[in-house]
């Protein structure tokens, strides 16, 4: 058995960690677990200290807070400060480890490949061809233990699909060698649909075992924090946050196949000169180009930069300029450049922004060219996804 270092960060959800954990070390082999309290309140350090004065092969992290650091900057720093393992696999607070997990996971793991377990799940979120739904419990104190274990055993099976989704494990130098998780996606959400990208671009193999399964309550870290089934406020900021982000860099929304294979589109220079522009039209359109140009107010544009900008990492006064009156300066022009009337976008239309990369990879052409209300010049067709493969913040 090749020993793999579990990754579990932790906030307010002790119950959920105390199953987790004992998941771990009653039915896999003996593997490093490292834990994090990220602020919590409910007295997951306290836990964690006995656990680790009693476990050696638990290594714990405590931020005392006031302030959350998140998945994406814990999961580095745990891999960073405290995994010894070459194998690393990044593992969910609300997730019981089923017998056999591990030996599946070293069964594929191999360098430029990623495995994933396959999740049971109660029935809260709509079926997929890439899990299993069936009800053994919505909390821990009345998962049913017993019933699973004989539902494992009838269930394993010896197929394989691609795709990826934690929990998730990955060679410890492969991880690296992209830059970890970008903390354009702190505190959480879309930073794992970022690092998928990233390792599919880099020519990774996904791998998900249907022999080594996991049940998972399904987003009791964040997202159901307030109650099952109830989006959180906390989550809903960050999710609205990232599906931004996520635009600005791969400009598009998350994208995978129905057996969550990601799907990368062709990424270009894009910048979009807009008129008839204001706040909300800024707000709308801003996160889908590399460089907006618009007529919008100046107290307008100011205000938007004040509000947005602490959402992300993108240097958004540098992104947002005024339409020049004596045209753009040759080193501020675009490879492909589209202008278009704000007040003629409409959902429908608006679609077309959102597939840029695969419609100009497919039909577009140097020079000219019009579709519905937008005017398109494409000075150069220059893909450049690879460069975001390696996180450079």
């Amino acid at each position: 058995m090749k020993p793999i270092s579990f990754i579990i960060p932790a906030r307010d959800n002790l119950k959920y960690l105390k199953w987790a954990y004992a998941s771990i070390r009653k039915n896999l082999h003996q593997h490093e677990i490292i834990m994090a309290d990220d602020a919590s309140s409910d007295g997951t350090w306290t836990w964690l200290e006995e656990v680790a004065s009693k476990d050696k092969h638990v290594k714990i992290y405590h931020n005392p807070g006031p302030h959350r650091m998140g998945l994406t900057i814990l999961y580095d720093l745990l891999v960073d400060d405290f995994s010894t393992n070459d194998r690393i696999m990044f593992f969910h607070a609300d997730m019981y480890a089923a017998p056999g997990l591990d030996e599946e996971v070293n069964r594929y793991l191999d360098k430029k490949v990623a495995v994933c377990a396959t999740r049971i799940e109660p029935p809260l979120h709509p079926e997929g061809p890439e899990k299993i739904v069936e009800d053994f419990g919505f909390e821990p104190e009345d998962f049913k233990e017993q019933e699973f274990l004989k539902f494992v055993d009838y269930n394993k099976s010896s197929k394989i699909t691609n795709g990826i989704f934690a929990p998730w494990a990955v060679m410890k130098q492969d991880y690296w060698d992209i830059g970890g998780h970008d903390p354009l996606f702190a505190p959480q959400s879309r930073e794992d649909s970022d690092v998928f990208n990233r390792f599919s671009v880099a020519g990774f193999k996904f791998i998900q075992t249907w022999a080594g399964l996991v049940y998972h309550l399904t987003s009791r870290g964040s997202r159901f924090r307030d109650g099952v089934g109830k989006d959180s406020e906390e989550w809903k900021w960050s999710n609205s946050k990232n599906m931004r982000n996520f635009a600005r860099k791969w400009g598009t929304n998350v994208q995978h196949d129905p057996l969550m294979n990601p799907i990368v589109s062709p990424r270009f220079d894009i910048g979009f000169v807009v008129e008839n522009c204001g706040l909300e039209s800024l707000s709308i359109l801003e996160p889908w180009c590399d460089r907006f140009y618009s007529d919008c107010s100046y107290e307008n544009v100011k205000r938007y930069q004040k509000e947005e900008q602490s959402n992300t990492l993108y240097n958004l006064t540098n992104k947002i300029r005024p339409i020049p009156t004596e045209g753009v300066e040759d080193s501020d022009i675009n490879d492909i450049t589209i202008e278009f009337d704000a007040t003629k976008l409409n959902q429908n239309n608006f679609q077309f922004l959102t597939r840029l990369g695969d419609i100009i990879d497919e039909s577009g052409e140097v020079g000219q060219m019009k579709y519905d209300i937008f005017r398109l010049t494409i000075h150069k067709k220059e893909r450049f996804e690879k460069d975001l493969v390696v996180c450079k913040n």
